[in-house]
């Protein structure tokens, strides 16, 4: 599975922004997906997740602000991001598991968020 996410950029603080990631070389639809964030001198953390039947997960840190959804049809996951803070400054990555059993073992190569405030 090769995974390409894209979207991000610079937003004001309160801004949105939507991420894809956008699959090819498997079909993604029974794998769990998520989009993990690290932020500079930060650990990775997982962000959201969302497993094939739509079940959703979120961070505490984003609950009620990012919503992560997927589109089978185009093999493709997306993270809406909203009401973003200076704190959600981070490269975002998105992950596959194709176990579901929260080992993600295929990644995509990053999009930087920054958002200013």
């Amino acid at each position: 599975v090769q995974l390409q996410a894209s979207g991000g950029g610079l937003v004001q603080a309160g801004g949105s922004l939507r991420l894809s990631c956008a699959a090819s070389g498997s079909i993604i639809s029974t794998h769990l997906m998520g989009w993990y964030r690290q932020a500079p001198g930060k650990q990775r953390e997982l962000v959201a997740a969302i497993t094939s039947g739509r079940s959703t997960n979120y961070a505490d840190s984003v609950k009620g602000r990012f919503t992560i959804s997927r589109d089978n049809a185009k093999n493709t996951v997306y993270l809406q991001m909203n009401s973003l803070k200076g704190e959600d400054t981070a490269v975002y990555y998105c992950a596959a598991d194709p176990r579901g059993i929260g080992a993600y073992v295929y990644w995509g190569q990053g999009t930087q968020v920054t958002v200013s405030s």
